[in-house]
């Protein structure tokens, strides 16, 4: 171990390991550590008998749940956007060969208190339940403007420059109600709070288009795709990457201290007495507290179910956000569940999970309206978890660390970080002109 690395990274979390593949691929000698025996830190897939060991105290689940290692549960669970940023950057390095997607069936929002199937089209605007007549004709009208908005074609514009015009200008030129607002703000264009609608309408207008076009992409009723036996496979998948570029990985070393100089800027890193000399760290906030501060804390339940959730036509796969209006809170609320048809469960099985930005010190309450959604479940447990984001100067300490992951059910948040890392790391952005047909979405 006593070499020297442009880069060692700690932790196999998923963030951590999207990073070692990009800095692998572009040539540096990388050394990947982990404290765990186990890939994927908090990001890590548990099977039965592990998810009973962490929640229950015992690693003795009921018979009836069949056999544990049909479980794949991923603690981190978040769907991609077919289109999204993440596919590409997997794309970028080539990992889609190791990965097998397949499209995630519904994508729904809850809206006075029920759960209807988001519109991403004009024409599926026509159809929604979510809005009267007159509203389905001006949502229509808006969404058919998003579709059609080129950001090199001024003639698309309409007269508009959406650097400048706010969203709320942009939304109330349409003549779109609040209730319509929430649903294409925090569903369609997955804000996660109402900021955006003071701020420029671009962002918003790109994220729509974004939602749409991955929709056409597999023609299935949602957005999104997910790994066939969950996302457990990606650090892995990103692992071999690594090597196949000649990095290294150690899991099971036990310590793993970042070494600094007299100046405070890393020099290295001792695990068992030996020292890894580097010019820069790669951690997850875990193995930095002194350089991180708390910022919030995600409250969540994870639900082992026999049944699909109710009102989501049967979808064996489905997202369903909670916006926080609908529900009197500050933040929007996540409900994810996936089953054994992507193998994440064994046959007849589905794992929901609850998740929301913790409001009280009473979290069990606080997810009740997401986990009423959901019908009878088998088992549920309870988590929380701290969010912690960096507080050191990288130009100054040659520390990377990543924030903690959110409470959203997809990726667009996790793998913005992912990107701006990399830049603070190497100084140039990730090459993101990609061919999106090379992650297929596997056939039934």
């Amino acid at each position: 171990m006593d070499e020297e690395y442009d880069v060692i990274v700690l932790g196999t979390g998923l963030k951590e390991c999207i990073l070692s593949g990009l800095l692998s691929v572009d040539g540096l000698k990388v050394l990947h550590m982990d404290r765990n025996d186990y890939y994927g830190g908090e990001s890590a897939s548990l099977n039965l008998n592990q998810l009973w060991k962490r929640f229950r105290g015992n690693d003795q689940p009921p018979a009836h749940l069949g056999s544990s290692r049909d479980y794949n549960v991923d603690m981190m669970p978040k769907f991609m956007m077919a289109n999204g940023t993440l596919v590409r950057v997997l794309i970028h390095t080539d990992v889609t060969k190791y990965l097998y997607f397949k499209a995630v069936d519904g994508s729904y929002v809850y809206n006075k208190g029920k759960i209807h199937k988001v519109p991403a089209t004009d024409m599926e605007a026509l159809k929604s339940p979510l809005m009267g007549l007159f509203e389905k004709r001006r949502a229509g009208k808006f969404f058919m403007y998003v579709q059609n908005y080129e950001e090199s074609d001024p003639k698309t514009h309409q007269g508009m420059d959406l650097t400048r015009v706010t969203t709320r200008d942009l939304i109330s030129k349409y003549g779109l109600d609040d209730n319509t607002v929430d649903f294409i703000g925090h569903a369609v264009a997955l804000h996660r709070d109402d900021h955006y609608l003071n701020e420029p309408a671009l962002d918003t207008v790109m994220r729509m288009k974004l939602y749409s076009e991955s929709v056409a992409r597999f023609q299935g009723g949602s957005p999104y795709i997910y790994p066939l036996y969950g996302l457990g496979e990606l650090p892995q998948a990103f692992a071999r990457l690594s090597a196949v570029y000649g990095g290294t990985y150690m899991l099971n070393k036990p310590e793993c201290k970042v070494e600094f100089d007299e100046e405070g800027k890393v020099r290295g890193v001792t695990s068992e007495g030996e020292t890894a000399q580097c010019k820069k760290v790669v951690c997850d906030p875990s193995y930095l507290p002194n350089k991180v501060r708390k910022v919030g804390k995600v409250a969540r339940a994870i639900c082992i179910m026999s049944h699909p959730i109710p009102n989501t036509n049967d979808s064996h796969s489905v997202q369903i956000i909670l916006p926080q209006k609908q529900l009197g809170r500050k933040s929007d609320m996540y409900v994810f569940c996936c089953s054994y048809s992507h193998n994440v469960a064994p046959k007849g099985k589905f794992i929901a999970f609850v998740s929301t930005e913790a409001e009280t010190d009473n979290p069990q309450s606080e997810l009740k309206p997401g986990i009423d959604v959901l019908g009878p479940v088998d088992e549920l447990f309870f988590d929380t978890y701290d969010r912690y984001e960096p507080v050191n100067e990288p130009s100054l300490d040659n520390c990377f660390i990543s924030t903690s992951y959110d409470a959203t059910t997809h990726f667009e948040s996790t793998v913005t970080d992912v990107l701006n890392m990399y830049t603070m790391i190497t100084g140039k952005a990730v090459d993101l002109s990609v061919d999106l047909s090379a992650a297929s979405a596997a056939e039934e």
